[in-house]
């Protein structure tokens, strides 16, 4: 068995296949090529970006580590659009920690993770103005978490966006609750 055949074996990675890379999100693999780097072959998996415009190597042999891996499932989706309906969870620390914790969430490519930190930033009608960097985080992680569930589910991005926003307006039967007693 070449080396080719058993990288591609063990990652179950192949040509054509969509793959999530942790600090770029939703890809597919173009090709697997080989090239000779400081006189080394080495295989890599070529992941094309479309909406980045962006075409990343990754070294076969370091795929699971630097953690690229194949597309949530169909149930994994699902309890992500259910933790968008929970209430969000914002600690009272400095903006600057919570910024950088919401940023290693979305880097860290687990949908989970990112659909936490869309819950936490939404801003619904009556909630007071994100702030820019605010902003820029929540349509990130809204932006990540929205090409894998279209991945998923094989929709159109902007469908996969209206789902996604659709599952944030729909409170559970608890929120409906709160919202009330806050109001009198």
């Amino acid at each position: 068995m070449t080396k080719k055949t058993a990288a591609k074996k063990k990652l179950d990675f192949k040509t054509n296949d969509y793959v999530v890379y942790p600090a770029h999100g939703v890809g597919q693999i173009v090709e697997v090529e080989e090239q000779e780097v400081a006189g080394m072959k080495i295989e890599l998996f070529v992941i094309n970006f479309d909406k980045e415009k962006m075409t990343l190597r990754v070294p076969t042999a370091k795929a699971k580590n630097i953690g690229m891996r194949a597309l949530s499932s169909k149930d994994t989706v699902s309890s992500a659009l259910t933790t968008l309906k929970g209430k969000a969870r914002i600690k009272r620390t400095m903006w600057s920690r919570r910024a950088q914790e919401y940023e290693a969430k979305i880097n860290s490519g687990d949908l989970i993770s990112i659909a936490e930190v869309v819950r936490d930033l939404y801003r619904g009608t009556g909630q007071p103005e994100q702030s820019y960097s605010e902003r820029q985080l929540y349509e990130a992680a809204l932006d990540r978490m929205a090409r894998e569930v279209a991945a998923v589910e094989k929709v159109g991005e902007d469908a996969a966006i209206k789902k996604v926003e659709t599952a944030l307006f729909k409170p559970s039967a608890n929120d409906d609750v709160e919202p009330a007693a806050a109001t009198a």
